[in-house]
């Protein structure tokens, strides 16, 4: 058995009794099925044309039978519709769980290519469809093969020739079924593709509208959405066509079997070779055959779909994440904060070449040292290389002694903060987006790391103070508030190294002191790295590196650096030009 198909099996696992009970409940409501036309036949074969003398009586007691098999059918049918759908829909959040506890574990590298959209397609639209093969696989085909086989098998013993001849249209319905089941199939994935497209699309200009209302690009983004969303409904159009063929054709096969059983059945009856009950009840059980040829070519549909899915699933959950922890790996509780970079090469991908080679610096603990240069060569990928957001191409990150590649990510992450341009704050209030940082923090905890990030006296002049919600990304905030939220964060999480990429860039004049003040308090007794856009707020850094595309081309202080009169100097004058 392949590794796939035992994972399959598997979400099954926590939910076998109730599987059991629905399979059990599944055959009773086959047998009551088959049962009930035997009642009719009874009561017109042997009650009505027998001329019983207790004939009202009898008739009343296989009313009753049959009242209580009804009774029971639906009481199982109850069980089966709710139970049955409860079960694909655990069995559902059980999947969605582990593919998002797996999402989470993937690295940047795979983040960089996907679509937000797409992936949120993957963990819902997929899923559904695989929860309804696991909850309607079973059970359709243990209750299509039961009753086929019931009707099968009751026909034959009422008369032969007639259940023959139904039987030979049997093949005529599977073939044309499946064909245009299979063309339900296609247009259902091209489909499911298509408002993974929609989703994408949406999520992208919803994600971007200051930007598109900035540059009153209403109408494009509106012509992509109307494209995008033109093709969704064009592939749902093939889909529906299908559906109505194969749906009018097995109604068209269901009422031709009705007509032949009537005629065939008329003429047995001329030659005496069948009576008007044993047709009445051939009439029934030719309706309920149909219902079984239904379900089971319903399971080939939501095989198709589930198994389409559960490929893309397990696609999606066997891909290795590119950052991978060692065995045994080292998970200290705090580290020092001594970091050094030993002959470091790195590129993204082949394609994308290198983005710097050899490059080796070394940060003492408690050393403030900020990094300079000019855009693209490489300052920021340096800053997600050493929390291991992605791993270098050759040489090593050390920290305290240690290859960082020898630590677990949690342990390693737990012990760096990073503060960004772009921050980002969920959609939930001001104090649990500080907690964050430390998740167990009480109260006077995230006042405190608010107070000391300069962020506390804004925080109480919202409307419900740390309690207010500030909107998806912190919208209802201006950009120096959310930053000084991410760094009322790593006031709590309190990581012996902290990594300031181009923090106040992005920031006014006056909202640039206030965070400066912030971080300077952030950084006293940490070992941190700057990544530096304006000059002016890096001045009191212990040492200043010089980056370019050749390494580390100029290290000093401040003043140092402007005496020397290179790179460093040219930069800073350029700033200073009005």
């Amino acid at each position: 058995m392949s590794s796939r198909v035992k994972k399959f099996l598997s979400f099954y696992g926590p939910y076998k009794r109730l599987l059991a009970l629905d399979l059990c409940c599944a055959f009773i409501i086959s047998a009551i099925t088959l049962v009930l036309p035997l009642c009719v036949r009874h009561i017109t074969q042997n009650l009505l044309e027998a001329g019983a003398p207790d004939q009202l009586r009898d008739i009343a007691l296989m009313a009753a039978v049959m009242l209580a098999l009804v009774l029971a059918h639906t009481l199982c049918n109850l069980f089966v519709d709710y139970k049955g759908h409860m079960m694909g829909a655990m069995m559902e959040s059980d999947m969605r769980r582990e593919l998002f506890a797996h999402l989470q574990k993937l690295s940047f590298s795979f983040y960089d290519d996907q679509k937000t959209g797409t992936l949120m397609s993957r963990i819902t639209n997929d899923l559904w469809a695989l929860s309804e093969l696991y909850h309607h696989g079973p059970e359709d085909v243990f209750i299509g093969l039961v009753k086929f086989s019931g009707v099968f098998l009751i026909t034959l013993s009422i008369n032969p020739t007639l259940s023959v001849i139904v039987v030979l249209f049997l093949p005529l319905m599977f073939v044309y079924s499946l064909h245009f089941n299979r063309k339900m199939n296609r247009a259902l994935r091209l489909s499911k593709e298509r408002v993974a497209q929609v989703n994408a699309q949406i999520e992208d200009s919803l994600s971007g509208i200051r930007v598109v209302q900035s540059f009153a690009n209403e109408p494009l983004e509106q012509a992509k959405f109307d494209a995008a969303n033109a093709r969704f409904v064009e592939s749902r159009r093939l889909e529906y066509r299908s559906e109505g063929l194969f749906y009018g054709g097995m109604e068209a096969f269901s009422q031709l079997m009705t007509i032949v059983v009537v005629v065939f059945g008329a003429v047995a009856i001329v030659h005496a070779s069948l009576d008007l009950p044993d047709l009445i009840t051939f009439l029934l059980y030719v309706g309920i055959l149909i219902e079984p040829i239904r379900r089971l070519v319903n399971f080939a549909r939501w095989f198709q779909e589930g198994i389409t899915g559960f490929q893309r699933f397990m696609d999606m959950l066997e891909l290795p994440p590119a950052i991978q922890e060692p065995s045994q790996a080292l998970s200290p509780a705090r580290l020092r904060g001594e970091l050094e970079l030993r002959n470091v090469t790195f590129g993204y991908r082949d394609d994308f070449g290198v983005v710097f080679r050899d490059l080796s610096l070394h940060i003492a603990v408690g050393e403030y040292v900020a990094l300079v240069g000019a855009s693209g060569v490489g300052k920021t990928t340096l800053g997600a290389l050493i929390p291991r957001f992605y791993d270098v191409s050759s040489g090593g990150i050390i920290l305290d002694g240690v290859d960082i590649r020898e630590y677990s990510l949690a342990s390693l992450r737990r012990n760096i903060g990073t503060v960004d341009q772009d921050v980002y704050l969920f959609g939930a209030t001001v104090a649990e987006n500080i907690r964050y940082g430390k998740p167990d923090a009480p109260r006077d905890e995230i006042v405190g790391a608010a107070q000391r990030a300069n962020a506390h006296e804004f925080i109480m002049a919202l409307p419900q103070g740390y309690d207010t919600e500030i909107g998806q990304r912190g919208i209802k905030l201006s950009a120096g508030q959310r930053q000084r939220l991410s760094i009322a964060r790593l006031f709590l999480k309190d990581p012996p190294l902290i990594i300031l990429d181009e923090a106040t860039s992005a920031l006014d004049n006056v909202s640039e002191r206030v965070v400066q003040q912030s971080l300077e308090r952030l950084i006293e007794n940490r070992t941190t790295l700057v990544i530096a856009h304006r000059l002016s707020t890096i001045r009191n850094a212990d040492r200043i590196l010089v980056l370019t595309a050749d390494g580390i081309c100029e290290q000093g202080s401040h003043d140092q650096l402007l005496e020397s009169n290179g790179i460093y100097a040219r930069l800073h004058n350029l700033q200073l030009a009005p």
